[in-house]
């Protein structure tokens, strides 16, 4: 499975309406309340997950009654229940796991579902966070491309390492030659690209790259 869209049980009002995207060929994973959310989104979930402590029981019921398969797993465990449902997508031997759920509502929730790709990173799998407002990708050191979008105008380049050396920025309203971003660095914010594709490049970090789009255009 190339693609696997895995959503998560962050507040549902982050969430945006899950099918107008064009997911063709994946595989749906439900993650606890995430579950709820792609049922009631008219999808069956190939996955459900979780220990289902943020569902009623009638939810739980027609999870159970749509899914193809159902895990339920204690409320007391390591791994929280987004954990899991990564874990199951990783043994699928994705190329792009797409994590929609997963930011709003308690701060400490939204940080570590972030740090959540690191690890794909590091294993060479595509991870992207989506929401209503943001598209979210942790980025290595390479040559990359990036397509002009009109849904999410606006591109923010923020170092999670301790620092990013030579960032160049080719196709961008603001662009940089063999720029240096510590740590904390806000250079490269709300930048847009003004040709269909841009590119950016570094030589050592790791970037969080967030494409987003403000609240007036939300949809």
């Amino acid at each position: 499975m190339k693609r696997i869209v895995v959503v998560g049980g962050g507040p549902k009002s982050y969430i945006p309406d899950l099918r107008k995207f064009p997911f063709q060929d994946c595989l749906w994973i439900g993650a606890d309340q995430g579950a709820e959310v792609l049922v009631e989104n008219g999808l069956s979930p190939d996955l459900a997950i979780g220990d289902f402590d943020s569902v009623s029981d009638e939810s739980f019921r027609r999870i159970q009654e749509t899914s193809k398969q159902v895990k339920v797993f204690p409320d007391e465990k390591d791994e929280t229940d987004l954990e899991l449902a990564i874990s199951e997508a990783l043994q699928r031997s994705p190329e792009h796991i797409l994590l929609f759920g997963v930011t709003g509502g308690r701060i400490d929730h939204s940080q570590a579902n972030l740090q959540l790709l690191y690890p794909l990173l590091k294993k060479e799998v595509k991870g992207t966070i989506i929401d209503r407002q943001n598209q979210v990708e942790l980025v290595g050191a390479g040559e990359h491309t990036m397509e002009a979008d009109e849904h999410y105008p606006y591109v923010s380049f923020l170092p999670i390492t301790l620092e990013v050396k030579d960032l160049t920025l080719g196709g961008f309203y603001y662009p940089l030659e063999k720029a240096y971003l510590p740590y904390g660095s806000t250079l490269c914010i709300s930048n847009r690209l003004i040709a269909d594709t841009g590119t950016f490049s570094f030589i050592s970090g790791i970037l969080l790259v967030v494409r987003s789009k403000d609240l007036t255009n939300r949809g």
